[in-house]
């Protein structure tokens, strides 16, 4: 098999030394080749060229963002109702080994946090031949693989690519202090958000909306956290949607997200699971981000979940 090792070298997490073990290792397993991404987008460009080029596996050592854009230079741009417009020919294998700062999709597969680690991962899969089916999902004409939002994520989100551009490394505690800020700036603002899910009365009064793919929905180092616990790559997608700002409600819940077990609830709480699809509008323009990456301001956005989209090599039943 051919593979290519797709290296975002400005990733938070990515050495030299790590990147060169990984090179070295893979090729133990499969004819290899490297390329280290110069560009934002460039992942999606390698990855694309890739797949015309019958490469049967990718292997991506970055970050979520590094991921999302291999994701979308692979399958293109989402069909409304299937998969069967969406690319031309197979898709390659995908393989992740974490490099980024919070590697939510990596981890959220079973693959360890720790680049070493992850890489002999790697090889023992390869060696099995291990691979899984996952669910995708999609917005605004673009793929997210594990959780998007609108409202209060979306502007962390676009707060924590403005500290990178200024040279700040995107760290836990960066994304925590940044995620209060942002939600005592909009506590007094009013709600704008309606959520619609199929089977479901219409969801009025919501300040910000969740839209997860999988859990966790993200990781505070090592913790996980939960805001919709039963939702898989296997399944349809969760929705939170929180219509209250108040402190006491919020730290409840906060509390219930960081619990093991924990099924988050609440008077002001809007949570479901394994939904095929959610619209989600609002009266004014709003932030939406998508696998962690701010895509800008939008007033009306549908989320589709599509099962058994791509092939990953991952341990089994995570």
């Amino acid at each position: 098999m051919r593979a290519l090792l797709i290296v975002n070298p400005n990733a938070t997490s990515t050495t030299p030394a790590a990147r060169d073990l990984l090179a070295h290792a893979v090729s133990s397993r499969v004819q290899v080749r490297v390329a280290h991404t110069t560009h934002r987008g460039h992942a999606g460009e390698l990855a694309r060229r890739a797949a015309v080029e019958g490469i049967g596996l990718i292997v991506v050592h970055g970050g979520d963002g590094t991921v999302n854009e291999v994701i979308n230079g692979l399958l293109g741009a989402p069909h409304p109702d299937s998969m069967s417009e969406v690319a031309i020919g197979p898709i390659p294998l995908i393989a992740v080994v974490p490099g980024g700062s919070a590697n939510v999709f990596a981890r959220s597969l079973g693959i360890s946090a720790d680049p070493v680690t992850a890489t002999n991962q790697l090889i023992e899969l390869l060696a099995l031949r291990q691979s899984r089916r996952i669910g995708l999902a999609h917005c605004d004409n673009r793929w997210f693989t594990f959780n998007a939002g609108m409202g209060l994520d979306a502007q962390v989100c676009e707060a924590i690519d403005a500290s990178r551009g200024n040279g700040h490394t995107a760290t836990p505690s960066r994304y925590v202090r940044t995620a209060i800020r942002a939600f005592f700036r909009n506590r007094g603002t009013e709600p704008t958000l309606t959520v619609q899910v199929p089977g479901h009365d219409p969801v009025e009064g919501v300040h910000y909306a969740f839209v997860s793919n999988s859990s966790p929905w993200t990781y505070l180092n090592d913790r996980p956290v939960r805001i919709n616990p039963e939702t898989t790559f296997s399944t349809g997608l969760g929705v939170f949607a929180m219509a209250t700002m108040g402190v006491p409600t919020t730290l409840k819940i906060v509390r219930q997200l960081l619990t093991p077990g924990a099924q988050p609830k609440g008077r002001n709480l809007f949570r479901v699971d394994d939904v095929p699809r959610v619209r989600i509008t609002s009266s004014t323009p709003i932030a939406l981000q998508m696998d962690g990456d701010y895509i800008g301001m939008r007033t009306d956005v549908e989320f589709v979940s599509v099962p058994d989209a791509i092939s990953v090599v991952a341990p089994s039943g995570v």
